[in-house]
């Protein structure tokens, strides 16, 4: 069997994870929320009520696009809009208990999942796996791979 070229197993890592992600967020897909629809709430849950336009910026998006995500989102019940409590001319966003309890849902159903996965694994195959996950945050964390070693 030939070795794999340095090239190929970036690639074959690349499409790896994206399964693994495509997996993972299909888990926690019980209300059939968009991509971007989850990224903007796991957003809110995470650092709280942000406008409009702070969503957009973060996300990489126009602000109209982000407005008619969070119109979709409000739509459904899972954010609200609420006065900023500083500057009276904004607007914040923030998930409503229906949101929170959605991202918690999914946020469970995603863990239960890759649990009863990994808990199939033995014992050789969870340690190399936890490493590996050590190595990718490592790697996340350098942004350029530089200091990696």
């Amino acid at each position: 069997m030939a070795k794999k070229s340095a090239e190929d197993g970036v690639a074959d890592f690349i499409q790896a994870m994206g399964l693994l992600v495509r997996r993972v967020r299909a888990a926690g897909a019980s209300h059939e929320l968009s991509l971007t629809e989850s990224a903007v709430m796991a957003r809110l849950a995470r650092e709280g009520p942000a406008t409009t336009a702070d969503l957009a910026r973060a996300e990489s998006m126009k602000p109209q696009s982000m407005g008619a995500t969070i119109a979709a989102l409000e739509e459904i019940g899972m954010v609200e809009r609420k006065p900023h409590p500083t500057d009276g001319r904004q607007i914040n966003i923030v998930l409503t208990a229906k949101g929170l309890a959605v991202r918690k849902s999914a946020k469970d159903a995603k863990r239960t999942w890759l649990a009863q996965a990994v808990a199939q694994l033995n014992d050789r195959e969870r340690g190399t796996l936890f490493a590996a996950g050590e190595i990718m945050t490592r790697l996340a964390k350098t942004g350029t791979g530089s200091s990696i070693g």
